[in-house]
Order: structure tokens, then sequence, then C-alpha cells
């Protein structure tokens, strides 16, 4: 299919780039905690409901610690001082915590410490065991339920309010939908705390929230027990609160995220040290909980253009994988973003985005992949538009992508309608059964221009690898190197929930997902 034009020992030599390119970083990850890797402990524990004006619990209780200057303990510490206070619900022992003066924060004695530590590490392993049960269920419906086979069909619902999106999705799984997208509403990202309970209101897309989670999930059981086929949810996890949000999708049963090592940075501006210390812990969970991850390099080409700066792609691609198998990761749940996106007008994009999804399934060959349509050369000609999508879609089963996001022919006019999606659903359903197995009709010449082009790219890929091996990742990130975006390492939003770790910080859930 994709051809012997790259050699083994330099895409190797690509891999240990990256790993040494990320050894940095880690560093900063094992030194280092955030706000909301802390309020994510706390839900772990059960805190996941709100209190007054709808604040959540977790954010009150790690406001707290970290305003008194104690977070850097860990916030299942004070959880287990709550518990020696005589907390006995989570409200409990937000309550008994907020109203501890700072002054009687102070040391316990050795025993009593061993004693706190163990209580705690107890109840963290019934969390653990709670939501190993539910991932278990989830994985018990997909069994009797086999899903089409790849690429599967990956659609959106944006409409703002859960239970609009749930009657469009119902219709899409109807129409041949394998997979599920509840677009998260506008700027969420840069919110510090995860809202809660069911939405109806929302701009761009609905809000990501544990309830909505349920609410979809359960709707999508219940279509996939009529249609005798298992439809897949995804939201996503990124932003301040990824961690937060990652937990709130394993317990929910959610079965992908929206989950990328450097998005929130570079798109949103949100603080990298932040960022690289809150995907890690996000990451572990998805890890645990058998989610797939959608990387969102394909960005860099809507910012950038997308035949100069398709090297990039690649690049991160490779650091992407990086930080995810660090965090536990596995071949099949990278879902590497890529996309169709070289300017339409231009000679022989076809061979040239062929080439370049080749070369992705090269380098990634046991990943599922998740491939995008066109977007940013979109018109609203929408009988262009549709032909270019289905353009997506033939290179989509060519070179065996697992996941394949469908370009809808009003996506240039306004949020698809459920005739838009219906159309695009059958298109690729057409396409896909009339192409199986192309790649193994075709053999790629090594002097042509598909093998010439990606050998091109992955040369600027390993220049690019190398300069950040030289210079770090910071830097590179600053230099605008990834999507044209420039962004400093003390600048964006969120750099003041980071809190150094104290000699004795305690997180019994890391302890657990690092172990396993």
């Amino acid at each position: 299919m994709s051809g012997p034009f790259i050699d083994d020992a330099r895409i190797a030599e690509a891999r240990k780039l990256a790993d040494e390119i990320v050894n940095p970083i880690f560093d900063l990850i094992q030194h280092n905690t955030t706000v909301s890797n802390e309020r994510t402990v706390l839900r772990f524990f059960g805190l996941s409901d709100a209190g007054a004006r709808g604040v959540p619990l977790a954010n009150l209780m790690v406001d707290k610690l970290k305003a008194a200057g104690v977070l850097n303990r860990g916030a299942a510490y004070w959880y287990g001082r709550a518990l020696q206070l005589g907390a006995r619900s989570p409200l409990e022992a937000v309550e008994r915590l907020t109203a501890l003066p700072a002054d009687k924060m102070g040391v316990l004695s050795p025993e009593m410490e061993a004693n706190l530590r163990d209580e705690v590490r107890s109840e963290a392993r019934a969390a653990m065991a709670e939501l190993k049960a539910r991932i278990a269920q989830r994985n018990a419906l997909r069994e009797q339920f086999p899903m089409s086979p790849a690429p599967h069909k990956y659609v959106i619902v944006a409409t703002g309010n859960i239970y609009d999106d749930v009657d469009q999705a119902r219709a899409a799984a109807q129409a041949g939908a394998d997979v599920i997208a509840v677009i998260r509403s506008t700027a969420q990202s840069l919110l510090d705390y995860v809202p809660h309970g069911a939405t109806t209101e929302g701009y761009g897309g609905t809000y990501a929230t544990q309830e909505n989670f349920r609410v979809m999930r359960e709707a999508l059981d219940d279509e996939s027990r009529k249609l005798k086929r298992y439809i897949q949810l995804t939201n996503y996890s990124s932003g301040l609160c990824m961690s937060e949000i990652a937990f709130c999708a394993a317990y929910e049963r959610l079965d992908m995220l929206l989950n990328d090592a450097m998005y929130g940075i570079l798109f949103r501006d949100i603080n990298m040290r932040r960022t690289f210390i809150d995907q890690y812990f996000s990451r572990r969970i998805c890890a645990l909980a058998g989610i797939i991850i959608n990387t969102g390099e394909d960005n860099y080409i809507t910012t950038a253009d997308a035949y100069d700066a398709a090297h990039t792609v690649i690049a991160s691609q490779f650091i992407n994988e990086c930080f995810a198998k660090r965090a536990g990761l596995k071949d099949w749940q990278l879902g590497i973003g890529h996309s169709y996106e070289i300017d339409p007008y231009r000679d022989d994009t076809l061979l040239l985005e062929l080439s370049q999804a080749m070369l992705v399934r090269r380098c990634f060959p046991d990943a599922p992949l998740k491939y995008m349509p066109p977007t940013k050369h979109k018109e609203t000609d929408i009988f262009f538009s549709h032909a270019y999508d289905v353009m997506a879609d033939l290179v989509a089963i060519w070179t065996r992508q697992g996941i394949q996001l469908l370009g809808m022919m009003t996506e240039a006019m306004h949020t698809p309608l459920l005739a838009d999606r219906y159309v695009a659903l059958k298109s690729a359903s057409y396409i896909h059964r009339a192409a199986r197995g192309i790649d193994e009709e075709f053999t790629v010449r090594e002097d042509g221009k598909i093998a010439n082009r990606a050998r091109e790219v992955f040369a600027n890929a390993e220049q690019l690898l190398r300069e950040c091996h030289a210079e770090g990742m910071v830097a590179a990130i600053g230099k605008g190197r990834f999507g044209d975006v420039k962004r400093e390492e003390t600048g964006g939003k969120g750099l003041d929930g980071v809190v150094p770790k104290a000699p004795d910080y305690f997180n019994p859930f890391l302890e657990m997902l690092e172990a396993s």
C-alpha cells in the first residue's frame, strides 16, 4: 500500500529523536501538579456534585487548599485529613476542610500520617474498582454488538442542547454513523472548571459535562441494541480541564476523546507547562479506560499552508505518539490526526494527499489514525464541496484509516442539517464499499510523484525533529514551528494553576495508573 519508500531505520531514528525531545518535559511533569489534576483526584473519590451557586465541590476544595498554600501535598492527602476529621461523605469532606483554619493544617505524627495514607489508599482502590467495572460494562456491549469495519464513519452533533444532540445522534446512527462526536461549546476549553449537570444552551456546541456524557451514552447504548451495531461516542479532553474530563468520560463509558499534547498551547493559548502536565494525567486515565485519543495535527495545516507545512504534521505526530506511550497508551489507542487540506486548485492534489496519508500510515502502521475532511478550502458551491469530500473518502479507504470524520457539503455555510449528514454518510459508505481493497491492487512507483513527495516531507520532518532536539520543544513552539503559531513558556492562561509537588506529595490514583 504505502511502499518501502522510507527506510525502517529512518523511522526508528525519528522515534528516538522524539523520545529524547520529550525527556525534559517529563522532568517538569514529574515534579509538578496542577489544580485540574488535583480536582480529578477528588472526582475519583466521588466529589462530582456542585455546591452553592453551581460551583463544583472539587473546585471549592482545591481552591481552599491552594489559597492556604498546601495543595502541593496533594488533594488526596487533604481528603484523608477530612476523613480523620469525621467526614462521611464528599460534601462533608469539603465542608470540614474549607472550615479548617490554615493554622490547623499542620504536621501529623508519623503514625497518624501512615494511617491516613493507608485509609486513603483503601478508598482509592475501591474507587478504581468501581471505575473498572463501568469500563467493563462498555466493553461487554462492544463485544455483544461488534462495530462496522474501519474506516469508522465519524460525524458531529453540535446543537448546544444535549437533548437535541441525542435526537441528531440517533438519526446519524440510523443513517450509518459509527462514531458520534458531541462538539464542545465554543471556548469551554478556557473554563477552569467543568460545568455541572445537563445543559440546554451552548454556542457552537454543547458543554462537556459528566451528566451530558451520561445522557448521550445511554441514548447510544439504546441505539446500539436497536441497530445490533455498537455506536461509539467521543468528546473533548482538552483545555484547562483535560484530566477532569478524561475521568468523566471514563466513568460515563466514552470510547474516544480528542486529546492532544500541544493543541491547547497553540490554538487556545493555554500555558504550555500547564498543558504538558495535564495531558499526562489525562492520558493515564485514557490508557486505563481503553479510550482512543484523537490528536490534533490536522489543525496545523488550517493555520499554515498544507503543502508547505506537511512535514510539521509528521514531526508532531512522532512527538504526540511519544507523549502518549509514556502515559501508557497502546498503538490501538492512537488516533493520530491528519487531514485532506491541500488547496484543491493546485495540480496533482489527489496524488499529494495520497502521499501524505500513505506516509502517515507508513510511520504509524499499528495506529488506527484519525483522518479529517477538507475544511479550509470549502466553498458554498455544495456540489463541488461534496465532490471534494468524496476524494477524502477515497484516500481514507485506500490508506486504511481507522477513523474518518466525514465532511459535509454545507461545511462553509451553516451547521450541517440532518439531510447533509445523511448524504455524507451515504456517499462515504458507497466509496468504502466500492474501493475496499484498492490498496492491495496497486503498487506505488519508487520514482513516482507519490513516493518522491513522501521522501521530501519525511526529510523535512527529520530536520524539524533535529531542531527540536537541539533547541528544545519550548524554543520550537516559541519560533512558531507548529501551525505558524508562536507561544512563550510562561505565557497563556493557566500558569497560576501549576503547583510544584512537595517531597511528600500523595496521589494514590497516579500510583495505581503508573503501576499498571
